[in-house]
C-alpha cells in the first residue's frame, strides 16, 4: 500500500505533486491508488496559509483527478480515526487515490531552535493559550465518565515507563542489515576494481531477435513508410550482417535479455516511437490504432517481456517513479529516456537526491539507465546538451587515483551501436547495479558511419572504455587527439579528407569510471607523440574537459591541451551561420592550429 504524507505548504507548492497526480491513473504508472495524508498545520515554515496558495483548500489539486477528499478537525482524535478508516476502505475497494486533510496546527517552531513568534505572533498567541490535544481528549473522556483522573495518571505513568525502557534498549540496538536481500539476493556492492564483462550473444539468436523485432502479424496494417524504411531496411542489414544501426542494436539487446528471462521497461515521453522516429518498438495499426510490440512475440519459450511506458510530459515524477521501479526489480533492465537530454534538468532533484547519492546515503544500489540525447547539430540551446559536465561533477571519481567500478554513477558517451548494446546488457549481466548515464546520440542514429558488424555483438565481445585509432601509423603520429562522442566522426572525416597521417584520434567511451589503464595502453603506442589534445564540440566550461584534464595529467603524467568552443552561458548559439563557423573552428584547430 502506498501512503504519502504531505505538508500543506509542500503539497501546493511543489510541482512534483501535480505531476504525480496526473500520472496516477494512466497505464504503466497506476499503482492502484495511494492514501494521501495532508498534515495541514496552516503554516509553511514561516509562511501563513493565506499566502501559501491561491486555492481555498490545500487539497484542491485532488479535484483535477476526481478523487475524494476527507476534511477532518485534528482536535478530535476519534473523528481523525474515523476519517482514516474511511480512506483506507475506499482505497482498498476502488483502487484509487484518496486524500485526508488533517486540519491541525504546529505547537512549536519548524525545528528545535526555531521561535515561530518572530514571524507569526498572533496565531501563536492563540496556540499557546490552548490546551494540547491529549489534554483536551482527556477532559472529554473524564467528563463522559469513560475514565477517571486516576486512570489517566496510571496510563501516563505506565506509558512513560515503556518509552524509557525502549530508550534504554535503543542505546545498544544494532540495526538489522536489509540491503542485498530478498529481490537483491545474489547481488552485491560494486568491486574496488575495473572489471570486463562478456556481454556478447550468439549471433544466430541475435538474427532471430532482429527478424522478430520487425515481424508484422497477419492482418496488421503497418504504416507504409515504416514497412520500407524500418522493416525492410532492418531485414536487409541483418541478412548482410553489416551496417547494424543503433535501433537494431538496441532491439537485439532488449530481445536477448527477454530470451534470458529478464524483463525490460522503457519509459519516457514518446519512447515507443522514439523522439527521432528511429526506434519503433511499438507499432500502431493504421486502421484500428491497436498496438503491437514485436519483441514480445520472439518465441513461445520467451519468459521476459518488454514494457513500453510512454509517459506523460513530465521529467521529475516519471524519473522518480523509474528510480523506484529499478530498485524494486533489480533483475530487470529499466531505462528512462529524455525526449532531449537537455530536458532532464526538470528532474534535477531526483538525480541529486537519489540517483547520484542514494547508495552513499542508504546503501541502496540502483541500476537505472538514463538515455540523454546530446549533440551539437545546429539546434538551439535547449535541444543540444544533456549537460554531461553536471553528471561528471556529481560523481565521486578521484582526480589523483584510478577509479573503480564503485563510483556512484557510470557516465558513458558511446560512438557505436555495438558499444550501446554491450552497455545495456552489462547493466543486468554483472552482479552489481550502478546508475548508467548514457550521453545518447541524435544524428548518429542514422549515420552510415556509426554502424557495427554483427560480429561486434558475438560472444567474447564487451564494452570498450577506450577505442584506439586503427588508421594512423603509430610511428608517424606526432599528436594524439582524445575525443568523446560523435565529434570523433567529424574529426576523422576531416583527417581523411586532408590526408593527415601524423594525428591519432582516440575515443574515450567511458568518462566515469575514467579509463586510466585503457588510455595508458593506447598512449604507449605513440612513442613519438609530443602533443596531447582534448577536442570536444561543447563549450570549454561544459562537456568533459574540466573532468578529463586533472585526471589525464595527474594519473597519466602528460600535459593535455584544450580544443573546442570557448566559454559560454548557453550550450549552443542556435543560429545556423554561427554554428557552421564554430564547427569549422573546432575541426581545424586540433588538427592544424594548436602549436
Amino acid at each position: 500500500m502506498n501512503i504519502q504524507v504531505h505538508g500543506d505548504a509542500a503539497f501546493t507548492g511543489q510541482g512534483v505533486n501535480q505531476e504525480t497526480l496526473m500520472m496516477s491513473q494512466v497505464p504503466h504508472f497506476d499503482v492502484g491508488g495511494s492514501i494521501h495524508v495532508v498534515v495541514n498545520n496552516q503554516i509553511g515554515f514561516t509562511l501563513p496559509a493565506s499566502r501559501g496558495r491561491s486555492s481555498r483548500y490545500v487539497t484542491d489539486l485532488a479535484k483535477a483527478i476526481s478523487v475524494p477528499v476527507i476534511h477532518v478537525n485534528g482536535d478530535y482524535p476519534e473523528l481523525v480515526a474515523k476519517a482514516t478508516n474511511i480512506a483506507f476502505e475506499y482505497q482498498r475497494k476502488f483502487r484509487k487515490d484518496v486524500f485526508i486533510d488533517y486540519n491541525c496546527y504546529r505547537r512549536w517552531g519548524h525545528n528545535e531552535v526555531d521561535d515561530p513568534t518572530f514571524t507569526n505572533p498572533l496565531i501563536y498567541k492563540v496556540i499557546h493559550s490552548r490546551k494540547t490535544i491529549p489534554d483536551l481528549y482527556t477532559d472529554k473522556l473524564v467528563s463522559e465518565g469513560a475514565v477517571t483522573e486516576s486512570d489517566v495518571k496510571n496510563i501516563n505513568t505506565e506509558y512513560h515507563k515503556f518509552l524509557q525502557s525502549q530508550y534504554e534498549i535503543a542505546k545498544n540496538y544494532q540495526p538489522e542489515v536489509t540491503y542485498y536481500q530478498e529481490q537483491w539476493a545474489g547481488l552485491s556492492a560494486a568491486p574496488k576494481a575495473i572489471e570486463v564483462w562478456d556481454t556478447g550473444v550468439n549471433t544466430d539468436l541475435l538474427k532471430t531477435v532482429a527478424h522478430a523485432s520487425v515481424h508484422i502479424p497477419e492482418g496488421f496494417n503497418i504504416h507504409p513508410h515504416l514497412a520500407k524504411a524500418h522493416v525492410k531496411n532492418r531485414l536487409n542489414k541483418i541478412s548482410r550482417e553489416k551496417d547494424i544501426d543503433w535501433s537494431t542494436a538496441e532491439a537485439m539487446a532488449f530481445g536477448s535479455l527477454l530470451m534470458e528471462g529478464r524483463h525490460v521497461r522503457l519509459s519516457g515521453e514518446d519512447v515507443g516511437r522514439g523522439t527521432f522516429s528511429h526506434r519503433h518498438v511499438m507499432l500502431v495499426d493504421q486502421n484500428t490504432e491497436s498496438i503491437h510490440i514485436p519483441l514480445n512475440h520472439i518465441s513461445e519459450e520467451q519468459k521476459g517481456y518488454l514494457e513500453v511506458a510512454n509517459s506523460i510530459l513530465s521529467e521529475e515524477a516519471v524519473l522518480a517513479f523509474e528510480y523506484g521501479m529499478a530498485y524494486d526489480n533489480p533483475q530487470n533492465l529499466h531505462i528512462w529516456e529524455a525526449q532531449f537530454g537537455d530536458f532532464y534538468n526538470g528532474a534535477q532533484i531526483i538525480v541529486d537526491a537519489f540517483i547520484a547519492s542514494g547508495e552513499a546515503k542508504w546503501v541502496r544500489s540502483n541500476g537505472l539507465v538514463m538515455l540523454l540525447p546530446h549533440g551539437y547539430d545546429g539546434a538551439a540551446s535547449e535541444h543540444s546538451s544533456c549537460r554531461m559536465e553536471r553528471f561528471l561533477q556529481m560523481t565521486d571519481s578521484s582526480e589523483v587515483s584510478p577509479d573503480s567500478e564503485a563510483v556512484c554513477m557510470h557516465v558513458v558517451n558511446p560512438t557505436t551501436p555495438a558499444q550501446y548494446f554491450h552497455l545495456l546488457r552489462r547493466q543486468v549481466v554483472r552482479n552489481y547495479r550502478k546508475p548508467l548515464v548514457v550521453v545518447a546520440p541524435k544524428i548518429l542514429l542514422r549515420s552510415s558511419d556509426a554502424v557495427s558488424d554483427l560480429s561486434d555483438f558475438a560472444p567474447g565481445s564487451s564494452f570498450r572504455p577506450v577505442i584506439g585509432d586503427n588508421v594512423a601509423d603509430p610511428i608517424r603520429v606526432k599528436r594524439v587527439i582524445l575525443v568523446s562522442g560523435k565529434h570523433y566522426y567529424e574529426l576523422h572525416k576531416e583527417r581523411i579528407r586532408n590526408k593527415i597521417d601524423d594525428v591519432a584520434i582516440v575515443r574515450v567511451e567511458s568518462l566515469c569510471p575514467f579509463p586510466v589503464y585503457g588510455l595508458q595502453k593506447e598512449l604507449d603506442k605513440y612513442s613519438n607523440a609530443r602533443k596531447f589534445i582534448w577536442s570536444q564540440e561543447e563549450h570549454r566550461n561544459m562537456g568533459g574537459w574540466t573532468f578529463v584534464k586533472p585526471r589525464f595529467e595527474n594519473l597519466l603524467g602528460r600535459k593535455i591541451i584544450y580544443s573546442g568552443r570557448s566559454e559560454a552561458a548557453t550550450p549552443a548559439v542556435g543560429a545556423p551561420v554561427l554554428h557552421r563557423v564554430e564547427v569549422e573552428h573546432i575541426l581545424r584547430e586540433p588538427l592544424y592550429d594548436l602549436k
